[in-house]
């Protein structure tokens, strides 16, 4: 059966996103609503970007996938809506999505119209898409085609015969520290070499470990976690409190 998730940067003190679920569900009873996140720090669609291009993937195809980050802050102000691989999208056009599908869907988007005049616009917005999502409307019937939608480039590594130079992209709640160097790119440079991995002022690591506890409590390791990624973790620890790390920060592979 397809669901309904919903991404954002709400938090759950607020009423914000307990009236959006409940005009949801006042037209979706048969549907199921899934919350993916509301944890995203403001407007910060990185972090949102990240989480969410690791999740919906797991979803059924069908599903209607709202995002809802840093909406309202740009010039044009609008919310896109469109279908790729069998799901359905909606979300501010702001460059989240350009950071989530690492190539752009090939597929036509369309832009939502605005509810600025309301108390609480995002309910309409999402409302309606999901009313005529769900009654079967053609996209091309919610709202007009879309050329320019905004793009937003991610930092890439930088790669050389001999190293791959990241940075941290993620930190999640137990404090591992995602970088952006991913498995295959690793194989790909490594060659089955030696190599170590450097990180502030710390002793490099060289080796990758498949669990945190073949290392001794208290001691930093190295892995590729369940999205391909790099994650310097810390077996029982805080990795990015403890050794230092930060959004953004330098890591660098060096192969012997």
């Amino acid at each position: 059966m397809p669901v309904i998730t919903i991404t954002s940067d709400f938090g759950w003190q607020d009423y914000y996103l307990a009236a959006i679920k409940g005009h949801l569900l006042r037209q979706t009873l048969e549907y199921p609503i899934v919350d993916i996140t509301h944890n995203i720090e403001s407007h910060d669609i990185v972090q949102a970007a990240f989480i969410f291009k690791n999740a919906w993937k797991n979803f059924p195809q069908g599903s209607i996938h709202l995002i809802s980050v840093k909406n309202y802050y740009g010039e044009k102000k609008r919310f896109l809506i469109f279908k790729y691989k069998g799901h359905f999208f909606v979300g501010p056009d702001n460059g989240l999505f350009s950071l989530v599908f690492e190539e752009w869907p090939d597929g036509p988007v369309y832009s939502l119209p605005s509810k600025t005049g309301q108390h609480l616009p995002l309910k309409e917005v999402f409302g309606q898409a999901v009313k005529k999502l769900l009654s079967d409307s053609a996209l091309k019937t919610l709202g007009p085609k879309v050329k320019d939608v905004v793009q937003r480039i991610t930092f890439q590594p930088v790669i050389t015969k001999n190293e791959i130079r990241g940075s941290v992209i993620y930190i999640d709640r137990f404090e591992n520290v995602i970088v952006n160097i991913s498995e295959v790119l690793f194989e790909q440079v490594a060659v089955n070499r030696d190599f170590n991995v450097y990180f502030k002022r710390h002793d490099p690591i060289s080796k990758i470990c498949g669990h945190y506890h073949e290392v001794p409590v208290g001691e930093p390791l190295c892995r590729f976690n369940s999205s391909g990624y790099l994650e310097i973790a810390i077996n029982m620890g805080k990795a990015s409190s403890l050794l230092g790390l930060n959004m953004e920060d330098a890591v660098h592979i060096s192969f012997e």
